[in-house]
């Protein structure tokens, strides 16, 4: 799949303008998001320019059969792609394809008679209770700067205690902060949620703004890094690294597994699967339903672990 990307004619490229303006305005997707499903319809069109001989037309596009579909899938087989990036192209190609359909553009009949492979679904690994707590309570133990040590307890409380994305916490402003018992939480695709907040959870942001030499804007996120900037991500889970050496914790000790671990403790807890989802920000439940079986592989675990019969 070598072919050039300039491979469509004006109309094309006028059909993929528009595509993505609704994807944006509209579904209001990630920027990730955007940007994959943009570089899978590439490859797509890319492909077929190749494999025609010619510049994909809208003429092309309308006879597509199912077997130019599978000669494709066979390619991107053979460049590598396992199953889910198979799945992952084929969901932004098929979004392309019912926007044309619904514009009346091109019919996607080729194109559904493909179906996805199927991914191999892996369990994400949270930490237990006494782990987190003490990547929460300890985390300062490597910082000589006070007010580091105060913002890097700060965002791993977060993720813990309130299940945000790491990118979500490094995102939240002065302004998000303004509800006593609860914080702004701007989400995935710009959708905004309220999060309930402990008392540890606001004190140890407290602490930090207390401590930090820096006090940005109240509509400017309030987590700096040392020289000032907004705190890069990749800093914090550098600084993960080094605690999980200094605790003897497994390399899944990671930012969003102190997230996993928020959603895994309170569905152990008996908390609701419907408000977890909430807390969560997942748009669909069946994302959240994934910590149903995290919580039985754990149940289980320890029960081989410490049953007389087992």
């Amino acid at each position: 799949m070598n072919a050039p990307l300039i491979n469509k004619d004006k109309k094309i490229a006028s059909w993929l303008s528009q595509w993505q303006d609704e994807l944006s305005s509209l579904r209001r997707l990630s920027d990730k998001t955007l940007i994959a499903y943009d570089r899978d319809v590439e490859q797509m069109l890319s492909f077929f320019a190749s494999h025609f001989g010619e510049p994909v037309s809208a003429k092309l596009i309308n006879d597509l059969k199912p077997s130019d579909w599978r000669a494709f899938m066979a390619t991107r087989r053979q460049d590598g792609a396992g199953n889910a990036t198979m799945a992952r192209s084929l969901s932004g190609i098929k979004s392309f394809f019912t926007f044309l359909e619904k514009e009346g553009h091109a019919p996607a009949e080729s194109l559904a008679a493909i179906k996805a492979p199927k991914k191999k679904q892996s369990l994400p690994k949270a930490l237990t209770a006494i782990d987190a707590k003490k990547l929460v309570d300890q985390g300062d133990i490597l910082d000589e700067e006070p007010w580091i040590a105060a913002r890097d307890i700060a965002v791993m409380s977060l993720c813990y205690g309130g299940g945000l994305r790491i990118s979500e916490a490094l995102a939240l402003t002065a302004n998000d902060l303004k509800e006593k018992d609860a914080i702004r939480v701007n989400g995935k695709g710009g959708k905004v949620r309220l999060v309930p907040i402990l008392p540890a959870i606001r004190d140890a942001i407290a602490d930090y703004q207390r401590r930090s030499p820096y006090h940005p804007d109240p509509s400017d996120p309030i987590f700096r890094g040392a020289r000032g900037g907004p705190l890069n991500p990749r800093l914090v889970q550098l600084k993960m690294q080094k605690l999980r050496s200094a605790f003897g914790l497994p390399n899944s000790a990671t930012p969003h597994a102190l997230r996993l671990s928020f959603a895994t403790h309170l569905l152990a807890g008996g908390g609701d699967l419907r408000a977890i989802q909430e807390l969560l920000g997942h748009a669909s439940l069946s994302t959240t339903q994934i910590y149903t079986k995290v919580d039985t592989a754990q149940l289980m675990d320890a029960y081989l672990k410490a049953h007389p019969r087992s």
